[in-house]
């Protein structure tokens, strides 16, 4: 399956540990997930979209780009193909308008479910569906889901729309499949565990594969010189303001207190970086995972 990762911070911050110096970052994991990779920035609230088919490992274009993003909004995605061709259009992160999606997963038989769940499309989102993977299908049908609530470029959406679009988007897929992603144990079982974000709500959905987020550190080691520094950088919160929010397929090495996420499980912040739980369970935390 493929590795995902998003970031969204009070302050623009480089990711380029994450991505590529830390012991298991993401350009390490591309050897084991080597069918092209992804990442997704906000400039001045503008998204920008670089994809390579080729493996981030080998890829130089990986190792300049992870380099230069500095951004308060960041996605990743390194792919292992289960449905689609090895082909640019079919890598992750997906983009419409100001939406950004990545997932960890698949529908099974997809090729058999394809043409119902595209009837679940809007028409007039439907045509900008190019590829020929199940994940691409997933994003505009939660597009659609969502378009019911809120007009999809409304800058700060309430989380509560977005969580309901998601339950509607999974629930969709269980009855059209007669599977449920909560209970998937198998290779070959759906998974639909993905990130989701516009540049100012950022939502992850843990639908089988794992998933772990990360609202603060052991002890930051910019403490001393960070200008939006607070108690709350180093202290865990299950609700209310957090200054960054970090989402990744496993925990990464370096300062940061990751919380595992379970099936069924959506964590949000919203465009004031207020944090959001839905359906929240006793969580599994792994400290300094270095």
């Amino acid at each position: 399956m493929c590795r995902l990762f998003g970031f969204r911070s009070v302050i623009a911050s480089q990711v380029h540990r994450s991505l590529v110096d830390c012991e298991n970052a993401l350009v390490h994991q591309s050897e084991r997930h080597p069918d092209g990779w992804g990442v997704a920035y906000y400039v001045r609230n503008v998204p920008h979209v670089i994809k390579s088919a080729r493996t981030a490992v080998a890829d130089s274009l990986f190792q300049r780009v992870s380099g230069i993003v500095s951004s308060q909004t960041v996605v990743a995605h390194l792919r292992k193909a289960t449905t689609g061709h090895i082909s640019m259009v079919n890598c992750h992160p997906f983009q419409y308008g100001n939406w950004i999606f990545a997932h960890n997963g698949q529908i099974p038989d997809f090729g058999d479910h394809r043409e119902a769940l595209l009837d679940q499309i809007m028409p007039e989102l439907r045509r900008f569906v190019l590829g020929d993977t199940d994940s691409e299908v997933l994003f505009y049908l939660l597009l659609s889901h969502m378009s019911e609530r809120f007009e999809l470029c409304e800058r700060g959406p309430s989380v509560d729309h977005v969580t309901e679009a998601i339950d509607e988007t999974i629930d969709t897929i269980h009855k059209l499949t007669g599977d449920n992603c909560y209970g998937s144990t198998g290779k070959d079982d759906l998974y639909l565990s993905f990130l989701l974000t516009n540049g100012q709500v950022m939502a992850a959905h843990q639908g089988g594969k794992q998933l772990y987020y990360s609202t603060h550190k052991t002890s930051c080691p910019e403490r001393d010189v960070c200008p939006s520094f607070s108690k709350i950088c180093e202290m865990a919160v299950n609700s209310g303001k957090v200054n960054h929010m970090i989402f990744s397929s496993e925990p990464l090495s370096g300062d940061n207190v990751w919380q595992e996420m379970v099936p069924g499980q959506i964590v949000a912040v919203d465009r004031g970086m207020q944090l959001h739980m839905h359906r929240e369970p006793q969580l599994a935390v792994v400290a300094g995972a270095s």
